[in-house]
C-alpha cells in the first residue's frame, strides 16, 4: 500500500472516530468540512432529518471569479465567509464543527 493510500486510510479512521461524538441538529447543525487537492467544501448538516441545511464550496459561483485555485487559503477564507452569510440568512448562529478527519488547529 502506497503512502497516500495509507493516509487516506487514516484519515477516514479519523473521521468514523469524529463523527461518534459529533451531531448536528436543526437548532444547532454539524459544520462538514472536505477539502480535495483542487477545492473545499462546506456545508450545514441537520443529523436528526439527514439533509443539509446551507452549502457553499470554491467551485460556487459567487467564488470562483474571486480565487485563482479552488484549493489555497483565500479560497477557504470566502467558503466560509458564503456559508456564514447563507447561514445567517437561515437564521443559524452557532454551529458543530465536524473537522472530517483532518487536523485543524
Amino acid at each position: 500500500m502506497g503512502k497516500t493510500a495509507e493516509e487516506r486510510i487514516a484519515r477516514l479512521r479519523r473521521h468514523r472516530r469524529v463523527r461518534k461524538k459529533v451531531s448536528g441538529t436543526a437548532g444547532k447543525p454539524r459544520l462538514s468540512v472536505f477539502r480535495s487537492t483542487n477545492h473545499i467544501y462546506a456545508q450545514l448538516i441537520d443529523d436528526v432529518k439527514g439533509t443539509t441545511l446551507v452549502s457553499a464550496s470554491s467551485l460556487d459561483s459567487e467564488i470562483k471569479p474571486k480565487i485563482g485555485s479552488g484549493g489555497n487559503i483565500e479560497a477557504a477564507k470566502q467558503v466560509g465567509a458564503l456559508v456564514a452569510k447563507r447561514a445567517l440568512e437561515k437564521k443559524l448562529g452557532e454551529v458543530v464543527f465536524d473537522r472530517g478527519g483532518f487536523i485543524y488547529h
